[in-house]
């Protein structure tokens, strides 16, 4: 069974629509638990003005009744509240700007014309690719706003996942310069880490060090006084996760390669790593790989692999690093060249954050949690929620008499 989403909108259109298909029915879809997980994305010391007028919430528009999922593609729609200001820029039924009324430089200007392009963003590129002149056409659907589109559909993912008892959390370890005493991979395991993540929401950061969370907030605030941006790296983990997940006999059903790409396809992650990552590469393997134990089950004292061995779960924590490259956006600008003349220029400037790791984080729980119920769909199947339940269950007691 196939499952898939889409996004569509830009930063400062009408609003971000996704499509999630492939969820069974009886599934209970609330939308508070997706507007909850919205919320989540905007907090963060390191955000700006945008976070201040967008609150994001979520209208269910199709596959859900009475809160029960039907089994047909799931709609949601996040509207921008910022379309009101941005109207005459953005509306897709503005006449042409070929019109006789308007020459073509007054009407690029009217639209709000975008001609030289930011180092880092993908303005350049995606002007060259796309034959446009105006890069507001690129960078509109390149902004990080279209993340709350994946976060909607990644909070549907979690209500999945939830009914097999799988959870998953994030923490800030690193801002700019700044990292934090990173906890043993193997804390994982325990529940009192659970519960300590599970109050970083309220935190300025979500960094669980908080001592060196002050220095990180007070990084921020210096690059922010500078116009400069920082990034920084975080770490997602999974519990609850059954073993056999993946698979090693093709490339593409290695999990850990499904959970790499979708890490990447976040703006401004430069990197990706399981368990210890490229720590690894510089440990003698018995310092490296997990022994295996039995005490009424496969278990593990260690978890270095990261819960994933041979692109296949274990069984043990899930857990995922990331580093992100700070945000392209200067209020500071750096050099750039205009496109219509080709002559130096300093880059524009868009509204924009500090420091977004935090909420990059997030967004990353939410591309694991649609990897992931992909993972079990792809293993367990079942149209309806009974149907994959049931699967599941024979397949833990298969795994309980192995």
């Amino acid at each position: 069974m196939s499952l898939r989403f889409l996004t569509a909108g830009e930063s400062h259109g009408r609003g971000l629509v996704t499509i999630v298909e492939g969820l069974p029915a009886g599934l209970p879809i609330m939308a508070e638990e997706i507007n909850r997980q919205l919320a989540r994305r905007q907090w963060g010391a390191g955000r700006g003005g945008r976070m201040k007028i967008e609150q994001d919430k979520a209208a269910i528009l199709s596959g859900v009744r009475a809160s029960v999922s039907t089994g047909a593609p799931i709609a949601l729609e996040i509207p921008n509240r910022d379309w009101q200001r941005w109207q005459g820029v953005m509306d897709p039924q503005l006449p042409s700007r070929g019109t006789a009324k308007i020459d073509a430089d007054s009407r690029l200007s009217q639209l709000g014309e975008v001609t030289i392009p930011r180092p880092g963003h993908a303005d350049l590129a995606g002007g060259m690719k796309y034959d446009q002149k105006d890069l507001r056409n690129i960078l509109e659907r390149a902004s990080a706003r279209e993340t709350a589109a994946r976060v909607a559909a990644g909070a549907l993912a979690r209500i999945f996942l939830s009914q097999a008892g799988v959870e998953l959390a994030s923490e800030v370890i690193a801002v700019g310069s700044i990292a934090s005493q990173a906890r043993p991979l193997a804390s994982y395991a325990q529940e009192e880490t659970w519960q300590e993540l599970a109050k970083l929401d309220s935190a300025p950061l979500r960094c669980a060090d908080q001592k060196a969370q002050e220095r990180m907030v007070a990084q921020i605030q210096e690059a922010k006084a500078r116009g400069d941006s920082l990034g920084g790296s975080f770490r997602v983990v999974v519990r609850g996760l059954v073993p056999g997940l993946g698979s090693h006999v093709h490339w593409e059903r290695r999990v850990d390669g499904q959970l790499a790409g979708a890490l990447m396809s976040i703006g401004s992650v430069k990197a990706v790593w399981v368990g210890l990552g490229s720590e690894a590469a510089t440990l003698p393997g018995s310092l490296v790989h997990d022994p295996i134990h039995y005490r009424g089950g496969f278990v593990r004292q260690t978890n270095n692999a990261g819960g994933i061995e041979g692109g296949i779960t274990t069984g043990e924590p899930l857990i995922l690093g990331a580093a992100l490259k700070p945000i392209p956006t200067l209020y500071n600008p750096l050099a750039s060249v205009d496109l219509k003349t080709h002559s130096e220029a300093a880059a524009q400037v868009e509204r924009s954050d500090c420091c977004v790791v935090p909420a990059a984080a997030v967004v990353a729980e939410a591309m694991v949690a649609l990897v992931l119920a992909q993972a079990y769909l792809d293993k367990f199947g079942g149209d309806t929620k009974a149907d994959f339940l049931g699967s599941l269950a024979s397949y833990q007691q298969r795994l309980a008499e192995y």
